[in-house]
This record gives structure tokens, C-alpha cells and sequence, in this order.
């Protein structure tokens, strides 16, 4: 995980979990193991006296113990954690040096006010990347045809979009399904022009949709009310780009910059 393009000023407040399953000290082993079994999306829980964090335990902690002891013998009580106002910058260094998947965050009472994940610090980094991205490639645009244009959020059709790259790596789809499955993947960045979406970023992702059967994805659209002759627009149509289909995956070939990087160690 690179923090460095984390924004600085974001506040763990902003991405934490707010709404948080705890477990009590005095909760057994057998009753934690019983709650964690029935859930995909914890394997451990803060141990809390009312609000107040005294530990945390994990399935780990569970193993080898028997089924009748009391998770306050059991739990970790060297405890590292968040502040709300603490920078999401601070806290994913936190969770990159310690190896610690999720922070509970605590007031300066030290109630429990929520948790805060590795997801959650991807996902902050992704959201306030991408705007920038957008704005560039909206500025480029104006300064080249002499327009002003403005930006939205959408819900767009996955059947409408133009591609504009004609290939994609299968072994890169894997990654981006898992994104998705997962919540992670960034929005699309979509051209609007006058009502051809051209998709300028994010082709992958529409393909490892696409495989999921999803119909439509959030977006980013750069709207161009008056029809403008764009060179990108141009290159996909002597591509033969017309739609998802035409997009070649490629899957006898590794890309190009894992071949690289293998060659350089």
C-alpha cells in the first residue's frame, strides 16, 4: 500500500466503520467463535466494557482454548489505535508497519466510535485520486477546442460505452474483479459527448465487470454538450471500437511492465 497519495487532510473520521460488532470480556470462547463462524467480513472483534475498549480478539486467539473461557483471558490487550481526528495518512502507516488489517478508533474517553480498515484506506486514497484525474483530462479538453465543460457523477449502462483501447490482460481482469467483489474499484472516466460515451479510463475495470454481469458502473463524466471531433473518438473508430465486444483480451501474453520489472530483479 502506497500512502503517499492519500490525501493529507483527510480525517479517519471521514472512512471509518461507524457502526461496529463488539464482543464482551466476559463472553466466552465458544460464543466469539460462534459469531465469528457466522460472518464473511470478521474474523475478530474489540472486546468492549459497554463502550470502552479493553481488547481486541481475533480467531487466532481462539485456537487451542477451551470452549468455556472467558474472552478477557484470551484477548489482546496491547492495544493500537485510532483517533477520529487522526490523518488517514497516519493511520495507514500505522496499519502498513504494523500488519494490522483493522484499527478500532476510540474518543478521547476511549469509547469505541468505530474502525477503521486497510479497505477503508484504499478506498480513500482511490476517491480523492481520481477527481484530480478527471480535472486534468476535463482542462485539456478546453484548452484544445476552446470550450468550457463541466463534470458529473453517473450511473452509467456498461452497453453504451465506447472503448477507446482495443486490448486488456486477462491476468489484470483478476485483480479488478476482486476489486469489485470487494467495493474498491475506482469510478470510470467517461466523455459525454453529446450523448457518445466514450470511455477514457478504466477499461479493465469495464471488462472485469462486464465478466460479473454487471450492467452499469459509477462514473465520472466529462459532459460536451455540442459534439466535438475528438482525436481519441477518431482512433476508435478506425479501431473498429464500437463496444465492449470489440476490446481484445489478451491471455497469452503477460503485461508488459510485470516483464519488465522481472527482468530488472
Amino acid at each position: 500500500m502506497d500512502v503517499s497519495g492519500v490525501s493529507g487532510s483527510a480525517q479517519v473520521r471521514e472512512y471509518m466503520t461507524r457502526d461496529v460488532e463488539t464482543v464482551a470480556p466476559d463472553d466466552t470462547v465458544a460464543e466469539v467463535a460462534r459469531k465469528i463462524a457466522g460472518t464473511d467480513e470478521h474474523n475478530g472483534f474489540p472486546v468492549c466494557e459497554r463502550r470502552r475498549v479493553e481488547g481486541f480478539v481475533t480467531a487466532r486467539d481462539l485456537l487451542l482454548v477451551d470452549d468455556s473461557t472467558p474472552i478477557f483471558q484470551v484477548m489482546t490487550t496491547d492495544l493500537v489505535v485510532a483517533h477520529p481526528d487522526m490523518k488517514v495518512t497516519d493511520a495507514a502507516r500505522v496499519i502498513l508497519r504494523s500488519g494490522i488489517q483493522k484499527l478500532p478508533v476510540v474518543d478521547d474517553a476511549g469509547n469505541l466510535v468505530g474502525i477503521i480498515s486497510n479497505t477503508d484506506v484504499i478506498r480513500s486514497q482511490i476517491e480523492r485520486a481520481t477527481p484530480k484525474k478527471v480535472g486534468k483530462l476535463l482542462r485539456t479538453l478546453e484548452n484544445i477546442h476552446g470550450v468550457e465543460l463541466r463534470q458529473e457523477r453517473r450511473t452509467v449502462p456498461l452497453v453504451k460505452l465506447m472503448p477507446t483501447q482495443s486490448k486488456v490482460y486477462a491476468d489484470e481482469l483478476k485483480g479488478r474483479q476482486y476489486e469489485l467483489e470487494h467495493g474498491l474499484a475506482e469510478p470510470l472516466v467517461v466523455i459525454d459527448n453529446a450523448g457518445e460515451y466514450l470511455l477514457a479510463d478504466g477499461h479493465h475495470r469495464v471488462l472485469a465487470a462486464d465478466q460479473l454481469g454487471t450492467e452499469e458502473m459509477d462514473a465520472y463524466v466529462i459532459v460536451i454538450d455540442q459534439e466535438l471531433d475528438l482525436g481519441m473518438q477518431q482512433t476508435a473508430e478506425k479501431d473498429g471500437l464500437d463496444g465492449l465486444d470489440d476490446v481484445e483480451v489478451v491471455d497469452y501474453a503477460r503485461h508488459p511492465l510485470v516483464e519488465t520489472i522481472e527482468r530488472l530483479q
